[in-house]
């Protein structure tokens, strides 16, 4: 098996983002049609990915939002978009709201291990988490001006935060 180096990727345009996100979304509505559930698909490009949004206005998604549902329905979806444009995907799937409620969480994770780092502690690890996740930490840590890292393999790899 060849192995790709990821600095070679080269970045996909807006066009094929924009494709990435249609493919997906037409991948999740027939999903969603066997599941018998409503929603609405909301597309987008953000910081050079395919940003893919279910929303409903009843409560009908509920069942689709725990954070573990959210991730395995994103990994099925980069499946289906890399079949079918043969191109390795990086689209973020967000599901009634999941993502940005997991975002706020995250922070409140920050929040309790810069409370770590006023009281003396030299660092602060927080727990193993997907890359989506860590990402979205290390964006975090650097609005607060604090540095992160991430350490471990696979599934325990989670994020250690240090003042500069």
């Amino acid at each position: 098996m060849a192995v790709e180096n990821v600095a070679e990727r080269s970045e996909p345009s807006i066009d094929e983002l924009e494709h990435e996100g249609d493919v997906a979304a037409d991948f999740i509505e027939g999903l969603l049609d066997i599941a018998d559930i409503d929603g609405d698909l909301n597309l987008d490009v953000r910081q050079g990915r395919a940003y893919v949004s279910v929303e409903s206005e009843d409560s009908s998604l509920s069942v689709l939002t725990d954070p573990d549902t959210v991730q395995a329905l994103q990994e099925i979806t980069r499946l289906a978009v890399q079949s079918k444009t043969g191109a390795f995907s990086r689209l973020i799937l967000d599901v009634g709201g999941s993502r940005d409620a997991r975002r706020r969480q995250l922070e409140k994770l920050v929040d309790a291990a810069v409370a770590k780092l006023d009281e003396g502690a030299s660092q602060a690890s927080l727990p193993s988490m997907s890359s989506y996740e860590r990402k979205l930490v290390h964006d975090i840590v650097a609005d607060r001006n604090l540095v992160s890292e991430s350490y471990g393999e696979g599934a325990d790899r989670h994020t250690v935060i240090r003042r500069r």
